[in-house]
């Protein structure tokens, strides 16, 4: 069945974290928050589309709120909830964390941890979008990003040959690829692992794709 975000399914979410994703706030460079939601009772996962006109590198992409470490944070997680409150508004309690993915390297080599959160109901929330920021605000739920029809990869060569695989997210309002894609992927191994098979291999980093299960 799919997933919810009821409090069995939190419980068991929250023990994962603190067990896999201690590690790595400190010296983390960045932090997201990636913000589960709910919209008309269905599950779903909250998406930003950066303004085309911010500078470097990410102008235009789709991504989760966040931004690098400032001292004031205290953490990956004081990270995430301050760039949730400048990009979109929301003024979250901690209490709606549940905790770290691992951090994972973003194209310069910045240490990124993810952060999940529960904002809940979506149509109890009121979203102000930083338009300096944020050119637009969508949510996809998880039953279409848990359908293989809107599940892809891509295949990298280094230096003539095989690298690495990232996944690729399809037929939403927009593609869903980089580290968003990542941080996607593992979201869903958090929330259904028995219904996502992970598309991500890189060898030498231990990230690699599991067999598909028959």
């Amino acid at each position: 069945c799919l997933p919810d975000l009821q409090h069995s399914k939190e419980r068991r979410c929250r023990r994962l974290l603190a067990e896999g994703g201690a590690g790595g706030g400190a010296e983390a460079g960045a932090a997201v928050l990636v913000p589960l939601c709910s919209v008309r009772g269905r599950p779903a996962l909250l998406y930003t589309l950066r303004c085309s006109r911010l500078r470097g590198p990410y102008g235009g992409d789709v991504s989760f709120p966040g931004g690098k470490r400032e001292a004031a944070d205290g953490g990956a997680e004081g990270t995430a909830l301050r760039e949730a409150r400048e990009e979109l508004g929301l003024n979250l309690r901690e209490e709606s964390v549940w905790g770290r993915l691992r951090g994972l390297p973003e194209r310069h080599g910045m240490l990124v941890v993810p952060v999940v959160a529960n904002l809940g109901p979506l149509e109890d929330l009121t979203l102000s979008p930083n338009p300096d920021e944020v050119a637009e605000v969508f949510t996809l739920p998880l039953e279409h990003l848990l359908q293989e029809e809107n599940q892809g990869y891509t295949h990298f060569r280094t230096a003539g040959r095989y690298g690495y695989t990232l996944p690729v997210f399809l037929n939403g309002p927009h593609r869903i690829w980089g580290l968003t894609a990542i941080i996607t992927e593992l979201t869903l191994e958090l929330l259904a692992p028995d219904l996502y098979c992970r598309k991500t291999h890189v060898p030498g980093r231990g990230i690699t794709a599991p067999q598909k299960r028959a």
